[in-house]
């Protein structure tokens, strides 16, 4: 799988170590932390269709990407910094 890179174009998906699903976490004030931290990181659903998604640009950049990708067919339809003040100077 190829991943757009906004500083490096395409590239191969073994530069990149894979971050997860792109999404909030829940409040966990006054829960136990233990098992509240693991249901919350570790029990997401695994949806067909869009999905955004981060990566890392190891062996590149070393910037996060957040991309839009489809997993039954892995096309890509969106890629961005996944957090754009990380460049300004």
């Amino acid at each position: 799988m190829l991943i757009p890179c906004p500083f490096c174009g395409h590239r191969d998906q073994a530069e990149f170590a894979y971050g997860g699903p792109a999404r909030a976490l829940p409040e966990l004030d006054g829960q136990d932390g233990t098992h509240a931290w693991r249901t919350a990181l570790y029990s997401g659903y695994n949806p067909r269709g869009p999905v955004t998604e981060l990566w890392f640009h190891a062996n590149g950049c070393e910037s996060w990407i957040q991309i839009t990708r489809d997993t039954v067919t892995h096309r890509i339809t969106r890629s961005c910094l996944a957090n754009p003040r990380e460049r300004e100077p």
